[in-house]
């Protein structure tokens, strides 16, 4: 049933937007805008709900959604991006350009790129609360640390003062309050984003639970919770087996206290570890196995994502938000079934 209702949902969608978006091209067409821009128009409205799902797929698995297809409009979005960039170009102040080119390359996983384009976008209206969250959002995704501070966290206030209504600005605010340890300003702001959701809806429930996570951190001071017991061979789900060593250069560095955090986190999403383990320095060098059983909540779990951004770290003051002389290392990003080792070798210095 579930199946047959997203496929006549989709189907409807499509005969809607056709509907709508086909007298548009061709009275752009008439106009001289260029193909592209109605063509790339079309995919963005049909990825761009998709994308928004990430948060869904994050806290949860709506996989009766896996089956639905881009649309095939007769040019690759590539050969779009291409002619709407030649087009801004030609006309840099069209700002719904912008903002186009600006929320295709966030569907297509870049960043970087999108965060440029939402640059310009801001450039021309430095009052545009959707693409300062846009900012904010591309630039912690292009960050290998994920962190939401400086210029990305000045745009998310000024966006919810612009804008108390964004529910992204809101829920991207609190992960930059719970990132900088400010766990009841990130439960205050993720309670202003609940009465705009659907109480029985999955991501209801996972700002719910997220604000419990920090809840329950301003009642133990800020601390992570104990961590869980490593897997057994009877485990269900994912299980990384991660072998950490310090580089020899940075031994003279570790001194009494120090604590290791060895932590999973989703390839694109929020920067919320899946799973985390934390030890005594001292036991290095050290073998954990992530599990799900490690994650923070029940839905921000290893078995939420196919890929994880694997790392660890040497915290000179036992928090979880890294800090300058921390020490650290990563393996990059590994598929999240690996069953052979993950090796990492601690050799850098947190600036």
């Amino acid at each position: 049933m579930k199946l047959a209702f997203f496929l006549i949902a989709t189907a409807m969608i499509a005969v809607a937007l056709a509907l709508l978006l086909l007298p548009l091209i061709r009275h752009g067409r008439q106009q001289g805008r260029p193909r592209s821009i109605f063509v790339l128009a079309l995919m963005v409205a049909l990825v761009l709900p998709l994308a928004a799902v990430g948060l869904y797929r994050l806290v949860g698995t709506p996989v009766a959604l896996d089956g639905v297809q881009r649309p095939d409009a007769g040019m690759s979005i590539d050969q779009a991006v291409s002619e709407l960039k030649a087009h801004l170009a030609q006309k840099p102040d069209d700002q719904q350009g912008w903002m186009l080119l600006a929320q295709t390359y966030g569907a297509m996983r870049r960043p970087a790129d999108a965060r440029d384009a939402y640059d310009q976008a801001l450039r021309l209206d430095p009052n545009n609360s959707v693409a300062m969250v846009g900012w904010a959002e591309a630039d912690s995704l292009a960050r290998q640390d994920h962190r939401i501070e400086g210029r990305s966290l000045e745009l998310l206030e000024r966006a919810v003062k612009l804008d108390p209504q964004s529910q992204r600005g809101l829920w991207l605010l609190g992960i930059s309050q719970f990132q900088h340890d400010h766990y009841s300003e990130a439960a205050a702001t993720w309670r202003q984003l609940q009465p705009m959701l659907d109480p029985d809806s999955t991501v209801a429930k996972a700002v719910s639970e997220q604000i419990a996570v920090a809840d329950a951190r301003v009642r133990d001071g800020g601390k992570l919770a104990p961590e869980a017991p490593a897997a057994t061979g009877e485990a269900q789900g994912p299980a990384l087996q991660v072998q950490v060593a310090l580089a020899p250069a940075l031994k003279s560095q570790l001194a009494p206290g120090d604590t290791l955090f060895v932590y999973a986190r989703a390839e694109q999403g929020p920067p919320m570890p899946l799973a985390v383990a934390r030890l005594d320095a001292t036991a290095l060098p050290a073998t954990v196995t992530l599990t799900d059983a490690m994650g923070m909540t029940p839905q921000l779990k290893l078995s939420s994502v196919p890929r994880v951004f694997v790392g660890a770290r040497i915290s000179r003051s036992g928090q979880g938000i890294a800090q300058a002389g921390d020490l650290e290392g990563d393996a990059g990003v590994v598929d999240v079934n690996i069953h052979t080792p993950i090796k990492i070798s601690i050799d850098k210095v947190h600036r």
